[in-house]
């Protein structure tokens, strides 16, 4: 494993994460009264837009999707259309799957679209960047050891940290704490930001840590 590599990811990674923190700090001085449980809309919609934004210069510029050979212009945009429809049916599908476990289905539609958004760009738009549109490769990476690359291995952990942090944030809802941020989404959002934040610090960690354990193999 190439040590540079890991100093990308550990970058890029750690680019990401500052993305998402001053989504939360940077508005506010020019929008009065904004704050992330406040105008908890209008922050989903500027942090899926920076991070997402954040994530396609820095793969493009990373060259993390590597294709063997060269693509014509044609290809290109017809691979960029194929990512913009992938990444439109992810934020339907996880909407869908985020109202069959009990969000509402009329009520709120607003608020659970936006946060299936917000899950699509720390899951979707990953696999898109580094992977394209390519089921194939999807669920080869998030088999049992499907991953040819340390990109491909952060991927696997910022993912499954991101769904896990949505699920952990959904359990205070229904408690009766009367607290402003169990309005919905807001924990649900905010559990899957600070699970995309973990899995983005974790991952360089765990392959540093494991990089004698992991020999990655083309396919």
């Amino acid at each position: 494993m190439k040590e540079a590599e890991l100093r990308k990811l550990t970058a890029a990674n750690l680019l990401c994460v500052s993305s998402v923190i001053l989504t939360a700090v940077v508005p506010a001085f020019f929008w009065d009264g904004f704050t992330v449980l406040g105008t908890h809309l209008a922050w989903l919609c500027i942090c899926s837009v920076c991070v997402s934004a954040l994530n396609i210069i820095l793969h493009l510029v990373l060259k993390t999707n590597l294709s063997p050979k060269r693509s014509s212009f044609t290809h290109k945009i017809s691979r960029f259309l194929k990512s913009c429809i992938y990444f439109f049916m992810s934020c339907i599908l996880f909407h869908a799957i985020i109202v069959l476990y009990g969000a509402p289905l009329i009520e709120s539609v607003t608020e659970t679209f936006l946060f299936a958004v917000l899950l699509s760009t720390f899951t979707s738009l990953q696999c898109l960047c580094i992977l394209g549109p390519n089921i194939q490769a999807w669920i080869r990476v998030f088999s049992k050891n499907g991953a040819t690359s340390i990109w491909e291995s952060s991927l696997q952990i910022t993912t499954v940290c991101s769904i896990l942090g949505a699920w952990f944030g959904a359990f205070p809802i229904p408690l009766d704490w009367d607290r402003p941020w169990q309005v919905w989404p807001i924990s649900c959002s905010l559990g899957a930001t600070f699970g995309y934040m973990a899995g983005l610090v974790i991952a360089p960690l765990w392959i540093h840590w494991n990089r004698k354990q992991l020999t990655y193999k083309s396919r």
